[in-house]
């Protein structure tokens, strides 16, 4: 069986009572939904290094501007009609260490299948966030901060 291992964030900013969570969507494709920075371990890149790296890929915010608060959950998901793969999903929580607009989009440079995609970066509070794709909102209620 084919393992795919893949990270998200939830990167937060603001106070318990007004926490805000970041989340974007495709430019030029809507349809993909509202989602949260993530994607692909590469062969050989430690597991903590692809979320990093996927996080500044997608939204342009670098490492040194986040906190690591900690690992929420991992998941296995088994997709409809294949039994020879299954994606392994670790979701962490990041506070934002830095300003920033409310919003703002990011045009994704490099070598991987994102290249040449914007991205519309956002902050959203908790409390008006909406459905995010890919059920990437299955581990938001264990954040504690």
């Amino acid at each position: 069986m084919e393992v795919k291992r893949k990270v998200l964030a939830y990167i937060t900013k603001g106070t318990q009572d007004d926490l805000k969570l970041l989340v974007f969507e495709q430019k030029d494709h809507p349809e993909a939904g509202v989602q949260v920075p993530g994607g692909t371990i590469e062969e050989d890149e430690l597991l903590i290094d692809a979320l990093y790296r996927e996080v500044e890929e997608e939204t342009g915010i670098p490492r040194d501007r986040l906190e690591l608060v900690g690992k929420l959950h991992k998941k296995n998901h088994y997709p409809k009609n294949r039994e020879d793969i299954v994606y392994e999903r670790n979701i962490f929580h990041l506070s934002y260490m830095g300003n920033s607009e409310d919003a703002w989009e990011n045009h994704v440079y490099s070598d991987g299948k994102d290249n040449g995609l914007t991205f519309c970066c956002r902050w959203v509070p908790l409390s008006q966030l909406p459905d995010l794709a890919g059920r990437q909102d299955e581990a938001l209620d264990f954040m504690d901060s």
